[in-house]
This record gives C-alpha cells, sequence and structure tokens, in this order.
C-alpha cells in the first residue's frame, strides 16, 4: 500500500479523532514538497552548476528550474541575472513517492541519525528540513559526485498550527526525535 492510499484510508480517519475535528476536510494534508540547492559557491568559482543540476533532477524525478539573482551585491561578487539556486515542487503522486523513500531509505542513510527535530515547524505548520550530504540518496552514485553540496527541504501542509503539522508527518512516519 503506497503512502497516499495509506493516508486516504487510515491516516485521515485517525487524525480526525486524534484532533478531535469535525469535518474529514479539516484534517491537515500535504500540499507540496519544495526541493531547494544554493549554488551560488559554485557560480563564484566559475563552474558549472550543470552536474548540481542532473543530481536534483535524479533525486526528485523532475528538471529543476533555476533561480537567478535580482539584484547585484558586491559583497557577495553578485551580479543581476546569475543563477543563485535551483529548485523542484513536488505534488500529488511525486509528491508522497519522494516522501515515502525520504522516510523509509533517506533519513535513516544519514550517518549519527538521530531524529530530525520536532522544532523545525513555522506557525501555519510546515517543516523544514536541511541535509548537509546529498549522497544519502539511493539515487545518487557517490563516485560520480564530484562535490558534496546539501539540500533544504520544505514540507507544505494544510495545517493550521505546528501540533496539526507534526500529527500528520507523525502519522506517517516521521522520525521525530524523543524529547529527554
Amino acid at each position: 500500500m503506497t503512502l497516499r492510499e495509506r493516508y486516504q484510508k487510515e491516516i485521515r480517519q485517525k487524525l480526525l479523532k486524534d484532533l478531535s475535528l469535525k469535518n474529514i476536510n479539516a484534517v491537515p494534508a500535504l500540499e507540496k514538497i519544495k526541493v531547494n540547492i544554493g549554488i551560488g559557491t559554485y557560480m563564484r568559482n566559475n563552474k558549472k552548476y550543470d552536474e548540481i543540476a542532473e543530481n536534483i533532477a535524479m533525486i526528485t524525478g523532475q528538471k529543476p528550474v533555476v533561480s537567478n539573482a535580482r539584484m547585484a551585491i558586491s559583497n557577495f561578487k553578485l551580479r543581476i541575472g546569475m543563477p543563485v539556486g535551483l529548485s523542484v515542487t513536488l505534488r500529488k503522486q511525486k509528491m508522497y513517492d519522494f516522501m515515502e523513500r525520504l522516510v523509509n531509505v533517506v533519513l535513516p542513510r544519514v550517518r549519527d541519525f538521530q531524529g530530525v527535530s520536532p522544532k523545525s515547524f513555522d506557525q501555519k505548520g510546515n517543516y523544514s528540513l536541511g541535509l548537509k550530504d546529498c549522497s544519502v540518496f539511493p539515487e545518487l552514485n557517490i563516485e560520480d559526485i564530484a562535490k558534496i553540496h546539501g539540500l533544504q527541504i520544505t514540507i507544505t501542509t494544510t495545517a493550521k498550527n505546528p501540533e496539526q503539522g507534526k500529527a500528520l508527518l507523525a502519522e506517517m512516519g516521521f522520525p521525530f526525535k524523543k524529547n529527554n
């Protein structure tokens, strides 16, 4: 059973009871997952970012969008129009597939992993997670990666507050740290 099917059959009903909501449509759900990589240091060293774009495309299954600088900042050697980041927005089935791989495969492969911080929620119940090493994704061959780079993952939910967001992600199997 996929995560999407499990959410619709089991998790929604459990969250309806646990959060004491009256309407099934008020139950929080995943809206989108956004994966971002900053490439400013590559551009300063006059390197190509094609390899990073290929890596993020292999990880997510979608071609990334290049974000360009809107203003020049001389201290950072940044000029208008220079590429500064790559981002991918996942929705629907690709989002659920990525979430399932993240929880079941990627996070357990992180070195010295003891759970993700439950404090990374914003006021709306969205969760942000940063990974320092992209090589934990099984789609990437470690020998082919020239330079290890990190990435940021933002999980946007329809939750109204951080408690609802945490309940949703916990039911989906997100490994939160235990409070000692």
